[in-house]
């Protein structure tokens, strides 16, 4: 038997990450998605234990100080976002491939954790589709679309750190192309 393949699935805020996953999954439903524990509110429609793990900062550090996070970040300087060992260790032990989908700083800890995994890096097709996106989708104020926008570019500068660049111009091909580089196709 193969060993299962971990995957990390990053790139900047308002690519269209969550998109392009919720196709994957859709498309392959045996794929095995981590969820993130976060210590920002939910969003409308979002739910604790399907989308993100949602707890409190207290909750997170606990994790942390425990070893139980695999990779974590303050994300745009006011959340933490992690990974949860324990169920990626387990999924992999049972031979199911994961796909991580994170940020550009924990994808830096699961490559220095994880130096085996595969890393795919999210791109958009130009930085003012990227801008159309964030300011599109409404979820935020000025102040803190600016803010994602200058991580953005930081971490647009970043892509030629990961070992494939997928460009999210179409979902279905970006979709076709991922699955293909994890090996569902």
């Amino acid at each position: 038997m193969t060993q299962a393949q971990l995957t990390v699935l990053a790139g900047p805020t308002a690519v269209g990450k969550g998109t392009v996953v919720a196709a994957l999954c859709k498309r392959y439903p045996n794929l095995k998605v981590s969820v993130s524990a976060t210590t920002r509110n939910p969003r409308p429609g979002e739910l604790n234990g399907v989308h993100y793990y949602f707890v409190s900062p207290e909750q997170f550090d606990s994790m942390i100080e425990r070893g139980d996070m695999l990779e974590w970040a303050l994300v745009h300087g006011k959340n933490k976002y992690g990974t949860p060992r324990g169920p990626v260790d387990e999924a992999l032990a049972a031979g199911e491939p994961v796909l991580l989908e994170i940020d550009l700083s924990g994808a830096r800890q699961v490559r220095s954790n994880r130096p085996d995994a595969q890393f795919i890096f999210l791109a958009p097709p130009s930085w003012d589709e990227l801008e159309r996106r964030l300011i599109g989708r409404g979820t935020e104020g000025p102040e803190e679309q600016e803010r994602r926008l200058a991580t953005a570019r930081i971490e647009l500068e970043a892509a030629s750190e990961f070992d494939h660049i997928v460009i999210n111009d179409d979902v279905e091909r970006a979709v076709g192309e991922l699955a293909a580089l994890i090996g569902l196709e």
